[in-house]
């Protein structure tokens, strides 16, 4: 069994009324491994084996279930949830309640970062019983509205699951943990106050082991950023331990480079010696994932187009979003938000 890390991973090919997954063809590199947890092959940082149809290189993903939904959950202020992020425990976590930990969260206040747990990629996953496992009053650290969009990191330094959230969205905090369930606050690693004036959004962020030699980095951010315009674009930062940052002052990716009013949601993918970051356009521009190249380097800026497209029915809706990547038993796997925002679920594709 692969553990998920931040990869790609594929589906089982469903009848083609059902679903359509278009990648792409030629480019051939993956931003993070299909692996949970950050390593190649897994959800959350990991490195794509062999890929089929997506650009780049990377699967062609088809819907397979619904993993969860609000109404079946015994936490469940808001009616919604977001931002999935799967990781394995096995060789990391002893006595783990299962092989995978699914974090995921509310938006709306007063959110609260959540777990699952369960034995397979495709489920059953389990409410942990304790949800939320971190609460937008967290004294003497903070207090706010909301904390939501949990990215959980498998720090192999320091051997702990490190907690990336936001709350408000002008701030992203860290987290730490050796059992993925019990969190010391470590610190907050990016505001408003770190980007260009005007900025008035730096949160959705996910971290990712990733060397950048020339910057004295191990680790890459990417987060979503706003400003006074209300659109969206990508952005993103580097560090040499997690959680000091540098981040760069202009976009990674801009709305407008790929005709979106906004983008979100962004992941990075590593394959062929290249690094891609893919991310979610809001449904008025169509609702889909779409794959940029940036390089091993974060030098270039090609894009490539859809890389996933959300269907129109039930439960993706005309929206699929903020992808988490992992692959089990050689099968690559997205996890994903699907649906209307704030009216969604978690769901699951598989790669072929």
């Amino acid at each position: 069994m692969n553990e998920p890390h931040d990869t790609p991973q594929q589906s089982p090919e469903l009848p083609s009324f059902l679903s359509r997954r278009v990648f792409l063809r030629g480019a051939a590199a993956t931003g993070t491994a299909l692996a949970v947890g950050g390593t190649a092959l897994a959800v959350g940082g990991a490195t794509a084996g062999p890929a089929s149809a997506a650009p780049g290189g990377f699967p062609d993903y088809t819907y397979v279930r619904t993993l969860l939904k609000p109404s079946d959950l015994a936490y469940n202020p808001t009616g919604e949830i977001i931002f999935p992020c799967v990781r394995g425990t096995v060789g990391r976590i002893s006595s783990a309640l299962g092989r995978y930990y699914l974090y995921y969260a509310p938006h709306d206040a007063p959110g609260g970062i959540c777990l699952a747990y369960g034995d397979s990629l495709e489920g059953p996953f389990t409410e942990h019983p304790d949800n939320p496992l971190v609460t937008n009053d967290w004294q003497p650290h903070y207090k706010v509205s909301h904390v939501s969009s949990p990215h959980v990191l498998w720090n192999e330094d320091e051997k702990e699951m490190w907690l990336y959230f936001h709350g408000e969205n002008t701030t992203t905090r860290l987290a730490r943990s050796k059992d993925g369930i019990n969190f010391t606050y470590d610190k907050a690693v990016l505001s408003t106050s770190m980007l260009p004036a005007g900025s008035t959004e730096t949160s959705y962020a996910r971290v990712f082991r990733h060397d950048l030699p020339a910057r004295g980095a191990r680790y890459v951010m990417l987060f979503m950023l706003n400003n006074t315009t209300d659109h969206r674009d990508i952005a993103w930062g580097w560090s040499a331990d997690g959680r000091d940052w540098t981040f760069d002052q202009e976009p990674l990716i801009r709305h407008s480079d790929v005709g979106a009013v906004n983008v979100g949601g962004p992941h990075l993918l590593t394959r062929g010696g290249s690094a891609y970051v893919v991310y979610n356009k809001d449904k008025a521009s169509g609702g889909d994932l779409m794959i940029t190249e940036v390089g091993k380097d974060f030098s270039r800026r090609d894009h490539l187009g859809v890389f996933h497209n959300s269907m129109n029915g039930a439960p993706d809706n005309g929206r699929t979003a903020s992808p988490s990547f992992g692959t089990e038993n050689g099968e690559p796997y997205m996890i994903y938000e699907a649906g209307e925002r704030l009216q969604g679920a978690i769901a699951l594709a598989r790669g072929k």
